[in-house]
């Protein structure tokens, strides 16, 4: 298994904590797409905190210069600059190292990530198709939903150009492990900057597979226990949805989340070693052309995908319960693009 094999020296909330710190040293620059939303103000605001970043450039299509200007007086070195609109989009991708895409609308009651699909597909095809022509050989981490079609968007675009690196290109699911260790923790009362929970499969519903088989430390739940657990991951979401009643969607922990992978990438490139994350990416370790699994990272990208790692009959059924779902996600995002004037 993964957990065992590669696993991170520093667990991943206290990777977040010392990404914050003074001590690390980088010379990246990373673009917040979608900068003045309710994702990318708080993940912009964990970026510009971290000594890993240099240059932050908060790309909006409004709203982007005050939000520039806010964090701007935050009293650490990175250095930012607010771009607004259409026309600056290219200005804001000019030299960037990792392009991080919160863009679109949020999920609100009733809505799944399939009613999201006409619009923020729009987005991030548009914004692929900067990140293809201005920084083709950054790091893309997508957070825009529905995730399971937005990264076949974002690959089908970068394709186009003939920039496309598989190892470059990332679906952040990361917020479906943080939830985990979360609950996990929760349930057994441990502390859940201690608790790894790897997360594979897609980024909505039955996609999301948790491996509590695979759970660092070691857990046990019985069946009808474990089942709820699984149910209350996979709809977390929606959870957060009905709770804010209308005013928005997982914003705050989604930030965290971004922010956890956008540092876990960024060591990585500095040379760390041992950074390992789930994300959804192009993948050969199921029949399904895109598939969250844990990976270890490194200077350019993907350096090993981990695989699914042994699973137990139940976590055996949920994969492929989820197969059929990907699959429809994974061609609709492609047939968009390919449909695309």
């Amino acid at each position: 298994m993964f957990a065992r094999a590669v696993r991170p020296a520093v667990r991943p909330a206290a990777s977040l904590a010392r990404s914050l710190s003074t001590g690390a040293q980088s010379r990246a620059k990373v673009a917040v797409l979608g900068a003045s939303g309710g994702i990318g103000q708080p993940l912009s605001l964990l970026l510009k905190n971290s000594p890993l970043v240099s240059q932050l450039s908060l790309y909006d299509i409004n709203h982007t210069l005050g939000v520039a200007a806010d964090l701007s007086h935050i009293e650490t070195r990175a250095q930012v600059t607010g771009y607004m609109g259409a026309e600056q989009l290219d200005a804001a991708l000019q030299g960037c190292d990792v392009v991080v895409i919160p863009a679109g609308v949020p999920r609100k009651p009733g809505m799944t990530r399939d009613d999201l699909f006409n619009t923020n597909a729009t987005i991030v095809a548009t914004l692929a198709d900067a990140v293809a022509r201005n920084c083709p050989e950054a790091v893309i981490c997508v957070i825009a939903n529905p995730v399971n079609s937005t990264i076949p968007i974002a690959s089908e675009v970068m394709k186009k150009y003939g920039v496309y690196n598989p190892n470059k290109v990332f679906g952040v699911t990361t917020l479906d492990i943080v939830r985990a260790n979360a609950f996990v923790a929760d349930l057994k009362g441990l502390d859940p900057a201690r608790v790894n929970v790897p997360v594979i499969g897609g980024h909505a519903g039955v996609t999301i597979i948790p491996l509590i088989s695979q759970c660092s430390p070691k857990v046990d739940f019985p069946a009808e226990q474990l089942a709820a657990l699984t149910s209350r991951i996979q709809d977390a979401g929606t959870e957060v949805v009905k709770a804010k009643a209308g005013a928005g969607s997982a914003t705050l922990s989604m930030a965290y989340a971004g922010a956890r992978f956008t540092f876990s990438v960024l060591d990585a490139m500095n040379g760390k070693e041992g950074v390992v994350e789930c994300g959804y990416v192009r993948s050969e370790e199921t029949e399904c052309k895109y598939f969250s699994t844990p990976l270890l990272l490194g200077k350019n990208g993907i350096e090993k995908n981990l695989g699914l790692g042994r699973l137990t009959a139940y976590e055996e059924q949920l994969v492929a319960g989820a197969v059929s779902e990907l699959k429809a996600s994974i061609k609709k995002g492609e047939d968009f693009v390919a449909n695309r004037k």
